[in-house]
């Protein structure tokens, strides 16, 4: 195992409004502390759903290729040691490195997967 899933992160213009819909339909637990980064709690388990604010969203219109599906995976990998580790695994199973949030007792840095997906390898 290279990272433990942390959360599904979705894109959208009103995380605090997409958060409550989908709290309203699974019975969870919003919390909209950060208005650009609204999570969606199961009150029964650690399973959380993360909404980040997008500026210039656009949505999609499935199935249409031209304006795809949004979102992207965050996973926990400890510590930024253990990421240094975790990022060699993942760049050796073809992930691409896109960006590094700099920090130096928590962050993040996102890859893109091999068919161009991005994702989050956290730490902290």
């Amino acid at each position: 195992m290279i990272a433990k899933l942390d959360c599904t992160v979705i894109d959208c213009p009103d995380p605090a409004a997409l958060a409550a819909f989908y709290g309203a339909i699974l019975g969870w637990k919003v919390d909209a502390s950060d208005p650009s980064w609204v999570w969606l709690n199961d009150p029964e388990s650690s399973t959380r759903i993360a909404f980040q604010k997008a500026e210039d969203h656009r949505p999609p219109r499935w199935p249409d290729p031209r304006h795809p599906q949004q979102f992207h995976l965050d996973f926990s990998v400890g510590t930024r040691d253990d990421l240094e580790r975790a990022q060699r695994e993942v760049t050796g199973l073809g992930a691409r490195f896109l960006h590094d949030s700099g920090g130096t007792t928590s962050g993040f840095r996102v890859f893109a997967d091999p068919a161009g997906h991005p994702f989050c390898l956290c730490y902290g």
